[in-house]
């Protein structure tokens, strides 16, 4: 059985930093994909990062690009994102996937964590 297990998000002031870890059992994704999602209320699940071992490929959303950085550790098989410049419109449950393939919608995601609270305050 897959598991994902997300830690380490909390409440932050407007400036601060966080980082979030992913850990993997069950298989590895060193030769896959890994992603971070986040949803605030009434939105939609929205792809904040994802980095492809196979297709060599690292995506951001503009919204984070040059302030979150995600990452991988394939021998605890544990991934990461490093959120610095933390924003109050950060705010939201953030989501660890992994997968194969991956991509930027989450329908292209077939394993899941259960989701660590961001709270940023202004």
């Amino acid at each position: 059985q897959v598991q994902l297990v997300e830690s380490g998000g909390g409440l932050v002031q407007a400036g601060g930093s966080l980082r979030l870890s992913c850990a993997a059992s069950g298989r590895t994704f060193s030769s896959g994909a890994v992603g971070w999602f986040r949803q605030a209320p009434g939105k939609e699940r929205e792809c904040v990062a994802t980095n492809s071992w196979r297709l060599s490929y690292t995506y951001y959303a503009d919204s984070v690009k040059g302030r979150f950085t995600i990452s991988r550790d394939n021998a605890k098989n544990t991934f990461y994102l490093q959120m610095n410049s933390l924003k109050p419109e950060d705010t939201a449950t953030y989501y660890c996937a992994g997968d194969d393939y991956g991509g930027r919608s989450a329908y292209e995601w077939h394993y899941w964590g259960q989701g660590t609270q961001v709270t940023v305050s202004s």
